[in-house]
């Protein structure tokens, strides 16, 4: 159990580090380099785990360079995350109750019914995705690895629109538009910039997956011998 724990502890450090160390690397689009690190952060440290290195890192890396949105990334990157995780172990229910809650909540307002649709396709297809990406979670520790590109990108990008879901969530239903002194006029702008953004980064989320998670994965599993998630 010490053991088990000291594992836990030394990888939570390890993926928060680099939670950091992307932050810093960053440059254009409208979020940060982590986003291409919450899927392996869900797959290899669980649900629970992996929302916890990611809030760290979130945390310290604008803790030590802020930035004026700094509270969109320390609530979206963790969540995430999470969703990773869960989808990881193949649990779909408590991801598809975040895109419940959050899209039911959107629609609610005032401002949801107003910005275009089509700003929020991602997240609408991410919806109907859920399920699959959980369900084909298994081929992520299993020894046929054909399978596991497939199933990495299902994940990768449910993981990384929920971060976006959370984001406009905070936003719109949460407030977070009046806080900022944002009038509607500058909150359609942003959706509008924010979303082709977006979709740019879901696409190289997608790639990215492909190339760098894939064997990622792979490596520490054999390294880890890894069944499950750690958490």
């Amino acid at each position: 159990m010490l053991h088990l724990s000291a594992k836990r502890a030394s990888f939570i450090g390890v993926f928060a580090a680099l939670h950091v160390i992307l932050y810093f690397m960053s440059f254009g689009l409208w979020r940060n380099w982590a986003i291409y690190l919450e899927p392996v952060e869900g797959v290899i440290l669980g649900p629970w785990a992996g929302f916890f290195a990611a809030f760290v890192g979130s945390v310290l890396a604008r803790t030590i360079k802020p930035i004026d949105l700094w509270m969109f990334g320390i609530v979206a990157e963790p969540i995430g995350v999470l969703a990773a995780g869960f989808l990881a172990k193949g649990k779909w229910k408590p991801v598809m109750a975040i895109y419940v809650l959050m899209l039911a909540a959107y629609f609610i307002h005032p401002l949801g019914t107003w910005l275009p649709l089509w700003t929020i396709l991602d997240i609408l297809l991410a919806l109907a995705l859920i399920y699959p990406a959980a369900k084909l979670s298994k081929n992520l520790f299993g020894e046929n690895v054909k399978l596991l590109p497939l199933s990495l990108v299902l994940l990768s990008f449910v993981a990384t629109v929920t971060d976006s879901l959370t984001r406009v969530f905070l936003l719109i239903p949460a407030g977070l538009y009046a806080v900022l002194g944002w009038p509607p006029e500058v909150v359609y702008y942003a959706f509008i910039e924010g979303a082709a953004s977006s979709y740019i980064e879901d696409i190289l989320v997608v790639i990215t997956s492909i190339i760098a998670g894939v064997p990622i994965i792979i490596a520490l599993k054999t390294l880890l011998n890894l069944k499950n998630p750690l958490t």
